[in-house]
């Protein structure tokens, strides 16, 4: 049974000034409505955009200084056995300065800990094996340089440690960690479903209001809605252009950035791989078949029409980047015709010749160097131009949450002092 009270609020209802009251509570509901939530949306954009410059992109990049450092590691700790005796000071100090950054990436990484189990398990893998292994090679050093035999053993068994524990580490790091970027890019460019749909509806009652206020009144505009709709459309324009410019900076980062960062950085860990595999055959000398077979996989994986090199030429669009890679193409294939009569000589019984076909000045290494610094040329470029996106998408929404409360708030007055205006006629 409805009570008298709501009897009265029934009958004011079905008069003008309480429909003009209804419309007012409505029109200011809904302007408030679609207001904050456009704020909180382009909020939760300009957030998401502020996590890919401070926290996802770093440990991204942190994660792939592990796996390259690692990488390089092994493969300049191999090079220094083959000098014999003391090694070059130069491939010392490379090979220190790898490992240092590996521990201060690995340092970085370890942000991540917190907020991944698997990134946390790859952290602490890392953790526990990386001073097991500097003190395989290191022992495998000090024999090397006393002359005995039994050094090859132990660089033999470091490089086992570091290709089935701590690469593979490093790599699930690597992984989860560009998994997380990718996240993180795909939370900044949603679609605005709820604020197109609330800024539609919330138009479309400020035009209905606005008629209805005509007809009853016989006025031909009403300041205070006219304000209302502007401000609401001047919201939803607002709300679209950001998600527009923003799906365009952020997938331009992507392709031109993290994408291809990705390829870029799976080529050069390739490489770095492969010239491991090509010392270590001539360190354990005549018992390293595994060593070369697992080089020409990882040299077809890198090579040939579809390799990673190709696949990442063909898919690049910055005519620079892409001149590094057709540089990295053309220097693995002189490393190719190098491995190959390193191998020659090596099979042959030259030994020596082949060791300085290996790590002099010519043949091998000079080619793996260019190589390698070809890709990681591309990279930092690649690394620039996601930066530089980013930038832009950041730029896009620069104020919006502030503009947006303030059309927020011209709206709900507009709103309501538009109805009130016509309120005041029926006292």
């Amino acid at each position: 049974m409805t009570s008298p009270r709501m009897r009265m609020v029934a009958a004011a209802a079905r008069t003008t000034p309480g429909r003009l009251g209804v419309i007012a509570v409505v029109l200011v509901a809904l302007a408030l409505l679609f207001g904050l939530t456009s704020a909180v949306g382009l909020q939760a954009r300009s957030d998401a955009l502020g996590d890919l410059v401070t926290s996802s992109e770093p440990l991204a990049v942190a994660a792939q200084d592990v796996y390259r450092s690692l990488s390089d590691a092994d493969a300049t700790a191999a090079s220094a056995f083959l000098e014999g005796g003391v090694e070059p000071a130069a491939l010392r100090e490379r090979y220190q300065a790898d490992i240092a950054q590996a521990g201060s990436a690995l340092a970085a990484a370890a942000g991540a800990a917190s907020t991944s189990e698997e990134a946390g398990r790859s952290v602490a893998e890392l953790s526990t094996y990386l001073p097991v292994y500097t003190g395989l090679v290191e022992t495998a050093r000090v024999n090397n340089r006393a002359g005995l035999p039994v050094g090859a053993a132990y660089l033999r068994e470091a490089s086992g440690l570091m290709r089935d524990r701590l690469l593979p580490a490093a790599r699930q790091l690597y992984e989860s960690e560009t998994g997380r970027l990718a996240a993180t890019e795909d939370r900044a460019t949603p679609v605005p479903f709820v604020e197109v749909l609330l800024g539609l509806v919330a138009l479309g009652c400020l035009v209905v209001a606005q008629v209805f206020v005509r007809r009853r009144t016989n006025r031909v505009l009403n300041v205070g809605l006219l304000a209302a709709t502007a401000a609401s459309g001047l919201v939803l324009l607002w709300v679209l252009v950001a998600a527009v410019a923003v799906s365009v900076n952020v997938g331009q980062a992507r392709e031109r950035g993290s994408a291809q960062v990705q390829q870029l950085a799976t080529a050069r860990i390739a490489a770095l791989e492969a010239r491991g595999d090509e010392t270590l055959t001539l360190v354990v000398r005549g018992s390293g078949q595994s060593y070369e077979q697992h080089y020409q996989e990882v040299s077809a994986r890198l090579g040939g029409d579809a390799g990673l090199l190709r696949q990442a030429r063909d898919s690049v669009e910055d005519p620079a980047v892409r001149t590094l890679v057709e540089q990295a193409m053309a220097q693995q294939g002189q490393w190719q015709v190098a491995h190959e009569e390193i191998r020659k000589r090596d099979d042959s019984g030259s030994y020596n010749e082949a060791v300085d076909l290996a790590i002099g000045d010519t043949g091998a290494a000079p080619a793996f160097s260019a190589l390698e610094k070809s890709l990681a040329d591309a990279i930092a470029l690649s690394t620039q131009r996601f930066d530089d996106e980013v930038g832009a998408a950041r730029s896009a929404l620069a104020w919006s949450v502030v503009g947006v409360l303030l059309l927020t708030v011209l709206a709900v007055g507009g709103a309501a002092w538009g109805v009130w205006q016509r309120l005041k006629e029926y006292r």
